[in-house]
């Protein structure tokens, strides 16, 4: 393989993965995508989020970007939750598991304890008619076409989905709480988003 064609082959995966995000909206059902901003923006406890593999990966960002906005989140372990930390999770809180296929072992182990103390359940995978799919309070079917790896196996262009969805999320929490600049200047006031925030100078 030579140095064109790398370089062929790292356009065709972004333009691929770009490809996937920009069809989401052609599938996305909105009506629960409105209902999971109301649901979070409502919340009067946590957002936990769990997930294994690459979906742990999307789900840790998600957490971050939540706490950003001021809806206190945190990722959840699925290993160390049945070990205990699902005392983490308590009624007022919202439990979302992530998981492509929808039936991740780790992952379906937690509802029991989440339907023991009254939170409610969000999934979010592909598969609506999965275990964690008919299981959760509400399903959010977040899916691509094919993912740009050889074998169509890679969670790549799908993780990106995920994420992407829950970005726009997170903006519209911002319009239905009616966040800040001046909030966010308190939770982040370090770095160059701190710098934009504060009008300080570092340096």
């Amino acid at each position: 393989m030579d140095n064109g064609q790398i370089q062929k082959e790292i356009i065709r995966t972004i333009q691929a993965e770009a490809g996937s995000i920009s069809a989401l909206t052609n599938f996305l059902n909105m009506e629960d995508l409105a209902k999971a901003v109301t649901l979070i923006g409502n919340c009067k406890g946590r957002i936990i989020l769990s997930g294994c593999g690459t979906s742990a990966m999307a789900a840790r960002k998600i957490a971050h970007s939540l706490c950003c906005i001021e809806r206190p989140s945190a990722f959840l372990i699925p290993s160390d939750a049945v070990h205990g930390a699902l005392g983490l999770l308590q009624p007022d809180d919202i439990l979302i598991l992530i998981s492509k296929g929808g039936n991740t072992r780790e992952l379906v182990e937690l509802v029991p304890a989440c339907r023991a103390k009254g939170a409610y359940l969000i999934s979010v995978t592909e598969n609506r008619g999965s275990r964690l799919g008919s299981l959760a309070d509400l399903c959010l079917c977040v899916k691509v076409d094919s993912e740009p790896c050889p074998f169509n196996m890679l969670a790549t262009a799908s993780t990106l989905a995920v994420i992407s969805v829950f970005d726009a999320i997170c903006i519209a929490l911002m319009h239905f709480t009616n966040y800040t600049k001046e909030q966010f200047a308190v939770i982040h006031p370090e770095g160059a988003v701190g710098e934009r925030l504060t009008g300080r100078k570092e340096g």
